[in-house]
């Protein structure tokens, strides 16, 4: 089923990639709750709904497109939804609005997927502005770690400050992050996993951490959220949710079309610089982004982690397969992730790192042009909001090519969506 042989691979090394892959990204069953139940959805909801999402993307990629690759909730996006859109609205924008939006995007991305159109929109894009979105979020989310961590906290005359270094929860947020980092230069596998395992050692220990119970059986408190689509697509015009919809399909066509490529190559599965069953491949995280939104989660994404399985000898769906049924027995683990979840210098480090390592792309941007480099740096969170970093990104970009003189060089597609999001800003937001 998987043709083994034809990938030059067997059963064991596969079992043992996937085991791999798996406590490499476990920490995502932790981070995603935690962040997520900010914006007042049960952190059990999130829980089930994470593994939930997981589950379905990663076996459409392995049953679908026979890959070693594995989907789960973006942990930038997860950050977007909780802060940009729910709490910054004050109580105007709740999580089942926010879902809609989710579910809403996910549909559009299920669509664009069955079409050559979400290849032609990964080409519409420069690639400057694709870089400063990766970057951009990734400055966002180890903000909000700083700032869950307490290293960075309120300041009415300087907006933020630097926080109480000798309190208990700082010490132990910088206590994590310091040994996370370590292990990652040490070049550790699964250096998140045992960074935050360790960390929550030491809470226990500090009495930071209260373990009341650790099993119990998987549900779901509030059921399904949304599964209406004409409903959620009525929420989305009524708040006026476009941007964040346009947001949403963007990064993540942008984030999981790069990792799967990525991936793609380090595993050798390229054929002529193509993906063989890129399409079938390409529906895993719109399918998972559909599902996850009906429970409650954030959308999904190829993981970069899946990187770790493929270093371990991963080269074929079944790879895939056994992280996802491992996924399925971290779900009665509940109760210990809930009480992991309380304690947020167990998870902020977590953030600090992975935004930094998705800082990375900001060298490939060129700078030294400046209508290159303005519509970039527009796209960084300074308005503590990635789609508006990006619609202003968006629509600066082409007036500075128009003012340079090579309107021509930029794609039709980009002037629809600039004047998109000038109308939204203006009118809807």
């Amino acid at each position: 089923m998987f043709r083994l042989k034809e990938n030059e691979t067997n059963v064991k090394t596969e079992l043992i990639a996937g085991i791999t892959t798996f406590f490499t990204m476990i920490y995502i069953v932790v981070v995603n709750p935690s962040m997520l139940s900010a914006s007042g959805v049960p952190l059990d909801q999130v829980f089930i709904a994470t593994i939930i999402a997981i589950v379905i993307g990663t076996l459409w990629m392995s049953l679908f497109a026979n890959y070693p690759l594995v989907i789960g909730p973006s942990i930038g996006l997860n950050a977007y939804f909780t802060y940009s859109i729910v709490v910054s609205s004050e109580g105007n924008i709740d999580y089942l609005t926010g879902f809609a939006a989710v579910f809403v995007s996910g549909i559009i991305f299920v669509l664009l997927s069955l079409t050559p159109l979400r290849e032609k929109l990964i080409l519409a894009i420069p690639e400057n502005l694709k870089r400063a979105i990766a970057a951009g979020i990734g400055l966002f989310i180890a903000f909000l770690g700083l700032r869950m961590g307490n290293i960075i906290v309120d300041s009415e005359s300087n907006l933020v400050m630097l926080g109480d270094l000798t309190s208990p929860g700082v010490l132990l947020t910088l206590f994590g992050l310091f040994v996370t980092v370590i292990l990652i230069v040490r070049n550790v596998s699964g250096a998140l996993f045992i960074g935050m395992f360790t960390t929550g050692i030491v809470a226990t220990l500090t009495n930071q951490l209260h373990i009341e119970k650790v099993v119990a059986v998987p549900h779901l408190p509030e059921g399904i959220l949304v599964w209406n689509p004409i409903e959620a697509i009525g929420q989305v015009i009524s708040y006026g949710l476009y941007g964040v919809v346009f947001s949403f399909i963007l990064v993540t066509l942008f984030d999981t079309t790069g990792t799967m490529i990525g991936v793609a190559k380090q595993a050798g599965l390229m054929k002529n610089g193509k993906l063989p069953r890129a399409r079938k491949a390409l529906l895993a995280d719109s399918v998972a982004t559909t599902f996850g939104a009906m429970f409650g989660t954030s959308p999904t994404t190829a993981f970069i982690e899946s990187s770790a399985g493929v270093a371990a000898g991963g080269r074929t769906g079944l790879t895939s397969l056994t992280v996802a049924i491992l996924f399925v027995a971290a779900s009665f683990f509940g109760p210990l992730v809930s009480a992991i979840s309380g304690v947020s210098a167990i998870t902020s480090p977590i953030l600090i790192i992975v935004g930094t390592l998705m800082i990375g792309s900001i060298k490939e941007i060129e700078w030294e042009k400046f209508e290159e480099a303005f519509p970039a740096f527009l796209i960084m969170p300074l308005t503590s909001s990635i789609a508006t970093g990006i619609a202003f990104g968006f629509i600066s970009y082409p007036i500075l090519k128009i003012a340079k003189g090579e309107a021509k060089k930029v794609h039709p597609l980009l002037y629809v969506f600039a004047i998109l999001f000038a109308f939204q800003l203006t009118f809807l937001s």
